[in-house]
């Protein structure tokens, strides 16, 4: 390679290396702050290509979107001198990373515990002006939409803005946790029990009730059946008389023919005397002649 190429070829990597370092790029989520020699020049909000001097000047950038914080569960005392366990979130952005850069030094750890003391310290302030059941009932909100217009006052001066506070959960501490799971399976058991007693007690007069009308229909019902067996007899009884007095002789005939087949068998063995009056169709098909 001769000395002309080794000249150009140094050169392009020279002005490679400067543009690196003079032209930089912003993201639509982010944004940046431009320092020359520690001190502030300008701050870059707008997503692109931009220019700086290089070796110079130096870019530090910040997230722009919404941030969340998570807090740790705390222990609160409300105003009714009881201890609740409050879980909470925020969401928060930064809105000046040059007050943010000064403030918390562009550490963001460094501002989620600022924020963490802050966040505790207006909620507890909260918390101990409301009573338990405000805090876990639907009273809540706007007690939280006041922690965070305090909240957003005292970290305005860090360039961040809370965009809200919001409880997450809310419990007992677990020695009193405990012992309210244990009243309200307590009182959980207590209503079973009535339900079940209940549901007996209506059984029992649903049964009684489906008892009488079942015993009421067949009482009925047998009262008709006897009724229509006694016109039955009646109309049988009638039939008979008619029949025997056409022709008595023929009719006890015929009874005897029916005694013969529904008391005989076969195989029966019957010992009678001989004048008796069941066979005397068997001995004299004419009863009173020889």
């Amino acid at each position: 390679m001769s000395k002309f190429n080794i000249i150009v070829l140094a050169a392009v990597l020279v002005i490679a290396v400067v543009t690196s370092f003079t032209f930089f790029t912003i993201d639509e989520t982010e944004q940046g702050v431009i320092i020359q020699l520690g001190e502030y020049v300008r701050t870059v909000k707008e997503p692109g290509l931009h220019m700086k001097i290089p070796f110079y000047q130096d870019i530090k950038r910040f997230e722009k979107r919404l941030l969340r914080y998570d807090a740790a569960p705390v222990e609160f005392l409300t105003r009714d001198k009881k201890t609740l366990v409050v879980d909470v979130y925020a969401r928060f952005r930064i809105v000046d990373p040059l007050i943010f850069l000064k403030s918390m030094q562009g550490d963001m750890n460094i501002a989620l515990g600022r924020l963490d003391t802050v966040i505790s310290s207006s909620l507890r302030e909260a918390v101990a002006s409301h009573d338990q059941s405000d805090i876990i009932t639907e009273k809540r909100e706007p007690i939280m939409k006041e922690v965070a217009i305090d909240t957003r006052e005292r970290t305005r001066k860090f360039g961040i803005e809370i965009h809200d506070v919001r409880i997450k959960r809310t419990d007992f501490p677990r020695e009193i946790a405990e012992s309210i799971y244990a009243r309200m399976r307590a009182e959980r058991e207590r209503i079973s029990k009535r339900y079940r007693s209940e549901g007996a007690e209506e059984q029992l007069k649903i049964k009684a009730k489906t008892d009488k009308e079942a015993a009421i229909l067949i009482a009925e019902a047998k009262r008709k059946s006897e009724t229509l067996r006694g016109i039955g007899d009646g109309e049988s009884i009638k039939i008979y008389a008619d029949a025997y007095k056409q022709d008595p002789e023929f009719y006890s005939f015929l009874k005897s023919l029916q005694i013969y087949r529904e008391s005989m068998t076969e195989g029966t063995k019957v010992i009678l005397s001989a004048d008796s009056s069941l066979f005397q169709y068997l001995e004299n098909p004419k009863p009173g002649k020889p």
